[in-house]
């Protein structure tokens, strides 16, 4: 596993590999840090990520996924910033560093323990199910919805598309089995629709009658 050292951006959000993460920038400390990895990207030397990680009731996680710089969508007057990022590599935090103005962490990168796309059995299940959902979920007959093989990160994929429970995505950030993610996912989906259905029920039930008894 690859170490490094990390600015880090604790937020209430788990950020997965390759899914788009809009950031509005106004402290001071991470005006500071975004800077500078910005500042990393045009001139290639110093750290041009950030890492990410979900922070609740002043709890931290260890494992997150540093993020990198699509663009700067909007600068203010004050130096706030709207920025567009992109999650990359997921990491075990080791220790952190406040030394500077922001946190900064040591950590060591790493990915799946067994690399590979899940089986195709398994993989085109997922995605039939996610696209019915999604179909309910906007009401529209049909959803140009398209997974490109190799289906590496599918399950992350996914995840990142449905309003799922941040500790469900926390549990897919540390799971190192893409097979074992895209099984959870599954089933998550499932769930979903399961739930969709039984509001839609209870809507038409109560807009019909009335009475809607539990």
């Amino acid at each position: 596993m690859e170490q490094n050292v990390l600015p880090l951006f604790p937020l209430e959000v788990v950020l997965l590999p390759e899914e788009p993460l809009p950031l509005h920038i106004f402290e001071e400390r991470y005006k500071t840090m975004i800077g500078e990895c910005l500042d990393a990207q045009a001139t290639g030397e110093g750290q041009e990520e950030f890492g990410v990680l979900f922070a609740r009731d002043q709890k931290m996680s260890t494992i997150g996924c540093s993020a990198r710089i699509v663009n700067v969508t909007r600068k203010y007057e004050d130096g706030r910033l709207d920025i567009l990022t992109v999650g990359e590599r997921r990491f075990e935090l080791l220790y952190t560093s406040d030394a500077k103005l922001y946190l900064e962490g040591s950590v060591k990168f790493f990915d799946d323990e067994s690399p590979g796309a899940p089986d195709d059995e398994s993989a085109e299940l997922a995605i039939d199910h996610f696209r019915d959902l999604i179909r309910k979920l906007r009401h529209a007959a049909e959803m140009p919805i398209h997974f490109p093989r190799p289906y590496r990160h599918l399950s992350f994929r996914i995840a990142a598309a449905l309003p799922l429970d941040l500790e469900f995505k926390q549990q897919l950030l540390c799971l190192r089995n893409e097979q074992e993610r895209t099984d959870l996912v599954l089933r998550a989906i499932d769930g979903l629709a399961d739930h969709l259905e039984r509001v839609e029920k209870s809507s038409t039930k109560a807009g019909g009658n009335g009475d809607l008894r539990h």
